[in-house]
């Protein structure tokens, strides 16, 4: 009769060390600290805009899309993960999330964005170099096959991993895009172009 080799003690097996080691919320819920935006000129004869473009709404971080602009972090981040969960407040219209923004704030921001508008969902948008694409506004195409965007309502669960300056994008757990760049960190921020979206438990861990 053959033996079963002895299993070795789970208490003795070696514990992987974590990625990350530090976990912060980016977005309290309450106000906007830590948190700074920048917007464009208001264009003459336009319809004036009646509410703020960004604010907190019931817990949520309110974009409304009108002036075009974005919102970013007051700190720089390296190598981390990022997750929040986002959904369209009414019509899908354009909308953005970015990492690796550097420093100069404009409109149209140097920085890497994953694209949540419709129709060209899953796209990485950049002003910053990105591996075997073309420039000097970079495009990459997505990586999936269709919209893996919940109906509209619904909360869309993201999570964007940067290392080493490789970024990984994930929405609902499906790998939407990939793309290695030269840099290495820079600010968290979202866009506002032309649709109301909403943000929520948006936390990195580096």
């Amino acid at each position: 009769m053959t033996e079963r080799p002895a299993r070795p003690d789970r208490a003795s097996l070696p514990v992987p060390e974590p990625e990350w080691r530090n976990k912060e919320v980016l977005f309290n819920g309450k106000d906007l600290d830590g948190w700074v935006y920048f917007l464009a000129d208001p264009v003459p004869d336009a319809e004036p805009v009646t509410e703020p473009t960004f604010s907190v709404v019931d817990g949520k971080l309110h974009v409304s899309g009108k002036p075009n602009g974005y919102i970013r972090t007051e700190k720089v981040f390296g190598d981390c993960t990022l997750r929040l969960e986002w959904r369209w407040v009414d019509q899908r219209v354009d909308g953005g999330i970015y990492v690796f923004l550097q420093e100069g704030d404009r409109v149209w921001p140097t920085g890497v964005q994953l694209q949540i508008r419709e129709s060209d969902f899953g796209f990485f948008f950049s002003r910053i170099a990105m591996e075997d694409v073309d420039g000097p506004t970079y495009r990459k195409a997505p990586l999936c096959e269709g919209d893996p965007e919940r109906p509209d309502g619904q909360w869309n669960k993201v999570e964007i991993r940067c290392k080493d300056g490789q970024l990984t994008a994930k929405v609902n757990g499906v790998l939407v895009n990939e793309a290695m760049t030269a840099v290495r960190g820079g600010y968290i921020g979202f866009q506002s172009e032309g649709g109301a979206i909403e943000f929520r438990n948006i936390t990195v861990e580096y």
